[in-house]
């Protein structure tokens, strides 16, 4: 059995076409989705329980998918970012290649959502082709991971003290002990959204330098590269009354 673990926190945007793309997919096998969620303000949790999701408390994302495994059924885990889409035929395809080369953990390249020629190539140069060229003797990881349930507990999970590239670190620790390498036959289609909201210079050199840094010094497990979840996003209804509530009590107290 196959579970799909996604952890999430205001998403309701997003998860949506995840969760429709996953739907679409022709795959006759068992899966469960498990969406871990950090306490959205929105409507992620309702839209996940509207596809009959399994919903558990989850945390950054590490904690997220860590929480998602715990209550896992499958011996086989599929962890997704709650932004991405999958092509058609995605599970089917991975699961096959993964069986076929008898490999323990995986992960995918990626594929920005964007007409964009000149940014599709940018990102073939500086992500897609360089993981496939070190995938035998440096593993990465980023949006979408494959492994095996067994790995999972030998590695420990992910480290929820690594403040990011927790997802590399991951199953460079799994490449360790099993057999790591990047899936062929499909790929992951992903949002630019913190690259637009962070600027693509900014967030690209950023990605590069936590690379280095985990090269040499091992996980970053400081915020020295000061890396914020969830602040792409537009205020919720939610959080803009109760800032407004905030305020006119305090407006009432000093008068």
């Amino acid at each position: 059995m196959l579970s799909i673990i996604i952890p999430t926190l205001n998403e309701e945007k997003y998860l949506p076409l995840l969760l429709e793309s996953i739907k679409r997919q022709d795959f006759n096998e068992n899966y469960e989705i498990i969406v871990a969620d950090a306490g959205s303000k929105d409507k992620t949790v309702e839209i996940a329980k509207s596809y009959n999701c399994k919903v558990v408390k989850g945390g950054l994302p590490a904690k997220g998918r860590n929480q998602g495994a715990k209550v896992a059924s499958g011996d086989l885990f599929l962890f997704l970012d709650a932004d991405v889409k999958l092509p058609n035929n995605f599970l089917k395809n991975s699961l096959e290649e993964f069986k076929e080369k008898k490999l323990n953990v995986a992960s995918f390249c990626l594929i920005p959502q964007t007409n964009n020629i000149f940014l599709k190539n940018i990102f073939n140069l500086f992500y897609n082709w360089p993981i496939i060229i070190s995938q035998k003797f440096l593993a990465h990881g980023a949006m979408g991971i494959l492994a095996e349930r067994e790995i999972f507990n030998k590695v420990g999970g992910f480290n929820e003290n690594v403040k990011l590239a927790e997802d590399h670190y991951f199953v460079r620790q799994g490449a360790k002990i099993g057999k790591f390498r990047i899936i062929n036959s499909t790929k992951i289609y992903i949002p630019l959204r913190r690259f637009k909201k962070d600027g693509y210079l900014k967030t690209g050199i950023k990605y590069l330098l936590c690379g280095i840094y985990m090269l040499f010094l091992g996980p970053a497990k400081s915020d020295i590269f000061q890396y914020k979840f969830d602040h792409y996003l537009p205020r919720t209804n939610f959080a803009n009354k109760t800032a407004g509530a905030f305020q006119e009590k305090q407006t009432k107290t000093r008068g």
